[in-house]
């Protein structure tokens, strides 16, 4: 039998979740992409990291017997819950962009939405094993998961940031959002370094277990 990929964003909006779709597709059809429709537009503070735990275990659990789960936000939200309640593999998108990032160069860099969640970000690297290879982290202004993959204003400020990671000595850049998908080949090309997309990461993952 053929088992879907469940993949869930855990905020609220459904452009992000198409850009998802969208990224998947190529890789395989068996990627069904879900969002929380009670969820923030953009996962950004603990508390909203928190809330989303539950939601998306919940909406996990919910599932007629997937082959895998993606939890499609950077900060993994829900991850330990939702592997308790399921039996098939769960897959956080940070964990999986962070291991791609470690096979491809010595130190790596981070892109995120804003300044506020590096601190997080850097705990979580901190209780993987892996932060002393972070080159650096750069918060952008405070902008959206939607605008970060759609907003053609930003992309100057996401470049900048990108050469911010390669000077401080990063041979991959991580882009700290599933909302970022739409910019990683234009910012790879312009970068000359390996940009990932989380979300494709996960998935790279996911395809190859089920």
């Amino acid at each position: 039998m053929t088992r879907d990929i469940v993949v869930i964003n855990p905020n609220s909006s459904g452009t992000v979740t198409q850009a998802i779709r969208d990224t998947l597709a190529p890789l395989d059809p068996r990627f069904r992409c879900l969002d929380i429709a009670e969820g923030p537009a953009t996962i950004v503070t603990q508390e909203d990291v928190d809330r989303a735990g539950p939601r998306v275990a919940a909406l996990a659990a919910r599932q007629s017997e997937p082959g895998v789960v993606v939890i499609a936000c950077f900060s993994d939200p829900g991850l330990a819950e939702t592997r308790a309640r399921l039996d098939c593999p769960v897959i956080g998108i940070q964990e999986a962009s962070v291991a791609a990032a470690l096979a491809l160069a010595p130190r790596f860099g981070i892109i995120a939405l804003s300044e506020a969640p590096i601190e997080r970000h850097r705990r979580r690297l901190d209780a993987m094993g892996v932060l002393p290879r972070l080159a650096l982290e750069v918060g952008l202004g405070g902008v959206s998961a939607h605008d970060a993959g759609h907003d053609p204003a930003l992309y100057p400020e996401i470049l900048a940031a990108g050469e911010r990671l390669k000077a401080a000595g990063a041979g991959a850049i991580i882009l700290g959002c599933g909302g970022f998908g739409p910019r990683r080949a234009t910012l790879q090309g312009d970068l000359g370094v390996p940009v990932i997309d989380p979300v494709l990461a996960a998935g790279a993952v996911a395809v190859s277990v089920v």
